[in-house]
Formats: structure tokens, C-alpha cells, sequence
């Protein structure tokens, strides 16, 4: 067997002080073990480094990147503030930058982030875009574009998203159909922003029609303000189950969670579990946040995500999960080594698992989607949170420096 790459002196999590051989062959990884027999078209030492899967990024605004410069902080501000108890108000605020939405200047946006996030090892982004009746199609017709044009270097999922509703925002749902008719990946979603539970039914009702017509997993952003009464989360959860779409929902942010009295949290957990839903944290873009560490020890689906890029929401963000780890770190106090390790899981395997990735994992078998880190532990990547040395998409080199 002639191998596309052999990558030697490899450390993994799971190695111990063992250095590894990883064969890559068609995209794939063909084998691991302490010595691979055979030629290799390409050698590359890792010199001790830790190798493991390229980075998932389960929740991104991509249409949205880069646009803080034409807001003002008003937003920003009321999303964050009073324990986010303004955060409908800034969702509001926010939408006037979709007054201006126009796919020649969105995609330039997204090449700049989608550019960032293979510098950062991130291969696979669950990526929104706005499609309401204010930003119609262009946000949409700008991340499809970029998708196939980063084609076998990161793949974006692109969900149809109507920010603003569906209920309170007539003809949205007209759009994001419109939008999969386009070649959207994912019915997106939003039902706390609705007025009334029975209005966020509807809405939930609505995506899910959709889904089911397309055949499309789905994606939405659930109770996203600190008001413990929210209760889309348990809507969504239910309304998986009844439909049959187990393990093809997620639900971002759910940072209502964090105020559950204790016997409904656990409610929750159960049907999370029993849906297969992944949920998505965003903890360095708000003061709340899902309970992750919970969730990751009753085996939910938990991944975290980088969610805003310099937007009206958050005014940092490099599309780089080693650095929304070191944040998650510090802001849910998970610095043991051992949670170190859990904090990985939610930016690889677990985030894979979130978004339904097949075949993901540093496995023979598994697809060839790896970085090789400028470290030799978890807590040394985490620490530094630097670009990898290099990245490899379905078997490809595909660095950038």
C-alpha cells in the first residue's frame, strides 16, 4: 500500500508517551500504529506533537461577521446587560444592519472568516444567515457561494435562519423555503422570539414542516435571554421526538438553562437525551449560559461554538475553537486537566456528534480531517490556543500560515 501521507512521531490523547505512525490514504486514515509498513507520497514528522481531529465549530453567524463597524454598541450593550434581560431588544437593534445586506459585500466578509477558520484547524462550521423579509436571501445566496468555493477545505452548513421570527415576521417562512430550494443544508430557527408560547409553537411547527419537506436537519437558536419561564427548549424536544427527527436537531445557546429550577432541569436533560438533540454554548458571548458541564456528564450531545465574529453581539472572535476553550475555561472554571480534556471533546468528537458529522474521528476508517498542534498536551493547546502547524481536510494538506 502507497500511502498519500504518512505523518510520524505523532502523539495522541489516547497514546500516552507512545509516538504514533497515521497512514493517509484517499481521504481517509488508513492506519495508526507505533510503525506503518510501506512507501508514502508525503512524510510529515510531527516531532512529538499532539495530533488529533480538526476543530468543529457547531454555531456562526457567518453572514454576519464584521459588521460591528457599521452598528453602534447599542445592541451589544443590551444583550449583555441586566443579566440579558434585554436580549430581544438587542436582537431588534441589531436587524437595522440587514437594512444593507447585499451578497457582494457579505461574501467578501466571509472569505475573511472562512480563511480564518483553516488557519485555525476549524474544518467543519454550522454556519447562519439571516433570512427574513429585512435581509431576504442575500446573507444566504453569499454563504452558499463561499461554501462551494472552500469546498474540500471547510464545510459549511448552511442554515436558512429568520432572526426575527416567523409568527411576528410574515413571509420569513416563505423565505428560508426559498432558501432551501437554493441549496440551504439546515431549517433554522428561533421560537423564543416570538410574542406568545402559542406563537413559538407555531414557529417550531412551521421550521419543522419545512424540514420534513426537504428532508433537512434542523437548527435553532432556543431561549437565548435570562428569563427562567422560557420553555422553547422543552417545545423543540418533544416536537423531535413526535416527528421522528432524533439526533438531527440542535439547539444553540439555551442560556435560559442556567435559571431552571433544579427538578425541571432535569426534565430537560431527559428529553435532550431522548431526542439525541446537540445543544451548542456560546459562553463568551453572554453572562448565561447552558449548563455544560451537566450536560456533558448525562451524555447530552454538548459542543461549544464561537457564535459572533465582531458583530453587533460580540466585538472579538478569530473562528479559532482552541480560543473559545481557553474562554470557556475560565468563564465555567473548568481548569483541571480532566475538564480540559471534556472542553476539547466539545470543539471535536462531541461537537461532531452535535451536528450529526459522519464518520468523524482519528480512527482507521475515519475521515482524514486532522491538525497537527504546536504542542504535546491538551492543556498546552488550550493554554497557547495557537494555529496548528498543520491541517489536513479529507486527507489534503491544506495549511495556512
Amino acid at each position: 500500500m502507497t500511502l498519500d501521507y504518512l505523518i510520524k512521531n505523532a502523539k495522541t490523547r489516547f497514546s500516552g508517551n507512545e509516538l504514533v505512525q497515521i497512514g493517509i490514504k484517499d481521504g481517509k486514515i488508513a492506519a495508526i500504529a507505533p510503525k506503518i509498513e510501506g512507501d508514502a507520497k508525503q512524510v510529515v514528522d510531527a516531532d512529538g506533537h499532539l495530533v488529533t481531529e480538526s476543530f468543529v465549530n457547531g454555531h456562526l453567524h457567518l453572514c454576519k461577521v464584521y459588521t460591528l463597524s457599521m452598528m453602534d454598541d447599542e445592541a451589544l450593550g443590551a444583550y449583555t446587560g441586566e443579566a440579558m434581560g434585554g436580549a430581544m431588544t438587542a436582537i431588534e437593534l441589531a436587524a437595522r444592519v440587514k437594512e444593507k445586506y447585499d451578497e457582494s459585500w457579505i461574501i467578501e466578509n466571509v472569505r475573511k472568516a472562512v480563511k480564518l477558520a483553516i488557519r485555525f484547524g476549524n474544518t467543519h462550521i454550522r454556519a447562519f444567515a439571516d433570512t427574513d423579509t429585512t435581509a431576504r436571501l442575500e446573507g444566504v445566496k453569499a454563504l452558499i457561494r463561499a461554501r462551494e468555493e472552500f469546498k474540500g477545505k471547510v464545510e459549511l452548513q448552511v442554515v436558512a435562519f429568520p432572526q426575527d421570527g416567523v409568527v411576528r415576521d410574515p413571509g420569513a417562512e416563505d423565505y428560508v423555503e426559498e432558501a432551501l430550494k437554493l441549496g440551504a443544508d439546515v431549517v433554522g430557527g428561533i421560537p423564543w422570539i416570538e410574542y406568545t408560547d402559542a406563537d413559538a409553537q407555531e414557529h417550531i411547527d412551521r421550521m419543522f414542516a419545512l424540514a420534513k419537506k426537504y428532508n433537512k436537519p434542523v437548527s435553532m437558536l432556543i431561549d437565548d435571554a435570562g428569563d427562567p419561564t422560557l420553555r422553547t427548549l422543552e417545545m423543540l424536544a418533544v416536537k423531535t421526538i413526535k416527528e421522528g427527527w432524533e439526533g438531527r436537531v440542535t439547539a444553540q445557546h439555551a442560556r435560559a438553562m442556567a435559571l431552571y429550577p433544579e427538578p425541571y432541569y432535569r426534565k430537560i436533560e431527559y428529553l435532550l437525551k431522548r431526542a439525541q438533540i446537540g445543544v451548542v454554548s456560546d459562553p463568551q458571548t453572554g453572562p448565561l449560559y447552558a449548563r455544560v458541564k451537566s450536560l456533558y456528564k448525562a451524555g447530552v450531545r454538548i459542543a461549544l461554538g464561537q457564535d459572533d465574529i465582531a458583530d453587533a453581539y460580540y466585538p472579538f472572535g478569530r473562528n479559532n475553537m482552541l480560543e473559545v476553550a481557553f474562554l470557556a475555561a475560565h468563564l465555567m472554571w473548568m481548569t483541571s486537566r480532566e475538564e480540559l480534556e471534556i472542553l476539547y471533546d466539545l470543539i471535536t468528537t462531541n461537537a461532531a456528534l452535535a451536528l450529526n458529522i459522519p464518520n468523524y474521528g482519528l480512527k482507521e476508517g475515519g475521515n482524514a480531517d486532522l491538525v497537527i498542534l504546536n504542542a504535546n498536551s491538551v492543556w498546552e493547546a488550550i493554554w497557547n490556543h495557537e494555529a496548528p502547524l498543520h491541517v489536513f481536510k479529507d486527507g489534503v494538506e491544506i495549511t495556512e500560515k
